[in-house]
Order: C-alpha cells, then sequence, then structure tokens
C-alpha cells in the first residue's frame, strides 16, 4: 500500500473512532439517566417497540393498516414529546441522548451524498502536512530563544535596532495568523537568523491549529520531481498549494534547471491566486535572485511578499565560538 493510501485509511480510522466514541457515550448517557429517572427508561423501552408493532401490523393483514400505522406514528411522537419534557424538567438538554460527533455535516462518516466530507478532506491534508514535517526542526525554535544581543555591535548599531523591528514584526504576524496574512521574503546571509524566526512563525502557528508545511526548498523540490517521473508515490505538491502556511527554506540552494524553476513558479503564483500564505527565506541577494530566475518570479517576490532584510554577523558562528547549540 502506498503512502498516499496509508494517510487515507489512517484518516477514515481516526473518523470512524470519533463516531464509535460519539455512539458509545451517547448510550452511556442514555443509561446514567434511565438509572436516575426510570419513568425515563420507561419510555425508551416503549419507543423501542414502535419497529416490533409496525412488523405486527403488517403481518396482521389488518385492513385499518394505513389507520393503524399512523396511530402508532402518533404515539411514537407523543413519547418523544414526553421524553424531551423530562429531560428538560430534570436539567438536562433536550437532544441529550443524541450522538454529539465532531461534523455534524456528515455524523462522522467521513462521507455526504457518496462525497468526500470536508472533515475527512482537512484530516488527510492535516495527516500529510504531519509526514511532511516529520523530519523538520520545527519545534526546536521559539521566540523566546532568538537572542538579540548575537546582534550588538559598535560599529554597526543599527543592526540591533533592525533585528528587533523584524522580530517583533515576525511575533505579531504569528500571533495574528489567518489564511489572508501577508506573504513574507526573508533575505540575508546565512547565520542571521531566518530559519529561527521561520520556524519560530510556524510553530507558533502550527499551535493554533493551522496548517503548515516547513522544509527547505531542495528537499521538497526533490520531492516533487520523483513523484513527477513516478519514482516515489504521494502528492507533495498538491499539499504545498494547500496548506494554510507554507514555509520555504532556503531559496537558491536548488540546482539550476527548468523543472525546478517552473515548479517554484507554479508554488508562489498558485498560492498567491488562492490567497494562501507563504514565506520564503534566501540567502543569496537580490542581484543574484534576479539573475538566476525568471521575471515573474523576480517580480512576484518583490511586489507581493513583505520583504524583511536580515542584518548582523553569522550567529552560528558566534555560537559555534561561544560553544552553544545551533538552532
Amino acid at each position: 500500500m502506498n503512502t498516499e493510501n496509508n494517510i487515507y485509511g489512517k484518516a477514515l480510522s481516526i473518523i470512524e473512532a470519533r463516531r464509535q466514541k460519539a455512539m458509545t457515550d451517547a448510550t452511556l448517557r442514555t443509561e446514567k439517566i434511565e438509572r436516575e429517572i426510570p419513568q425515563i427508561a420507561e419510555l425508551n423501552t416503549q419507543l423501542a417497540q414502535t419497529s416490533c408493532e409496525i412488523a405486527k401490523l403488517i403481518v396482521s393483514h389488518n385492513g385499518n393498516f394505513e389507520e393503524g400505522l399512523e396511530k402508532i406514528k402518533q404515539t411514537n411522537l407523543e413519547g418523544q414529546r414526553l421524553l424531551t419534557d423530562l429531560l428538560v424538567q430534570n436539567g438536562y438538554e433536550a437532544d441529550y441522548f443524541e450522538p454529539k460527533f465532531t461534523c455534524t455535516v456528515c455524523s462522522d462518516t467521513g462521507f455526504v451524498n457518496g462525497e468526500k466530507c470536508s472533515c475527512l478532506t482537512k484530516l488527510i491534508e492535516k495527516l500529510t502536512v504531519e509526514k511532511l514535517n516529520s523530519n523538520s526542526q520545527i519545534n526546536l525554535c521559539s521566540f523566546d530563544t532568538f537572542d538579540l544581543s548575537y546582534y550588538d555591535n559598535a560599529q554597526n548599531p543599527q543592526w540591533r535596532d533592525t533585528m528587533t523591528k523584524i522580530r517583533d514584526y515576525c511575533i505579531r504576524y504569528a500571533e495574528n495568523f489567518s489564511i489572508n496574512s501577508a506573504n513574507i521574503f526573508m533575505l540575508g546571509n546565512p547565520g542571521l537568523g531566518k530559519t529561527h524566526l521561520s520556524l519560530s512563525i510556524a510553530k507558533t502557528v502550527l499551535e493554533k491549529g493551522y496548517t503548515v508545511a516547513y522544509d527547505s526548498i531542495i528537499n521538497y523540490l526533490n520531492a516533487i520531481n520523483r513523484e513527477h517521473y513516478g519514482r516515489s508515490d504521494g502528492d507533495t505538491l498538491s499539499t504545498l498549494l494547500e496548506v494554510d502556511l507554507l514555509v520555504l527554506d532556503d531559496l537558491g540552494s536548488e540546482p539550476e534547471n527548468s523543472f525546478y524553476v517552473s515548479t517554484i513558479y507554479n508554488i508562489i503564483n498558485t498560492r498567491l491566486n488562492r490567497g494562501l500564505p507563504t514565506i520564503i527565506s534566501s540567502n543569496i541577494s537580490r542581484e543574484e535572485i534576479q539573475s538566476r530566475y525568471n521575471d515573474r518570479i523576480v517580480s512576484r517576490l518583490f511586489t507581493m511578499y513583505d520583504c524583511l532584510r536580515f542584518s548582523g554577523t553569522d550567529v552560528r558562528q558566534l555560537k559555534r565560538i561561544n560553544g552553544q547549540k545551533n538552532t
């Protein structure tokens, strides 16, 4: 079974488990109330006899079948009304016995009129993204561990001010994130904190319940390339086009070829058209970006993204000098 089928099967199992839990909880609630209020137990027993009474009516060949069926129906409705009244009188909701499904649209079946419910589609996307993120460092960084002291420099006092503003911008972005949030293009030399801050945003947004895909652009492009030419299963490209927030690290690290360039343009342009936010970071200069990529990519990056230009000295080198662990 391939990866896509594994994820689909896992999603169905999760939804079925939700349904079974809702049904079990409803049964337990019913049993509890029946013990507390014997009259409700009696009414439930009477209502449960409805199908038996209908079956008896059918086999009796009574000429007044329609009349008998209507009588059973009215008796059943009256029993339901009495049951609801008893529940409300005793401080319970009228639908207390009904299963509380996670998805009220499909009642936790995963399907509506033979088509996949949106809850199943979203769960498949969530599981796919989790698999994509399984090897990322998304839980290793936070805004709290972003140390501005590394940007103190007597010759360049503006570094700390610049990086404070960038950090604060990223914090506000993460805290106020929605699927309508802006796109971000992080530019600067290696080791200035682009990965740290983009990971911190990704972690915060994930904790809010959004779907987030984070990895280096070369890893994603390699996966898409393998899938495109049938060397592996999965549909990484579709996931990247649909996820709530996409974070592409290290633009410019990928080999230069037409397939990668067209794929990068497809991802950037499609997400812009869908209004979905993307964060891209790069260690190469604006001039290198302009010489490496076509005008369609360059114009979108510099006109439709908020550009954050990082300043400072390579923090990774400073940490190594101080004997600290890099993140």
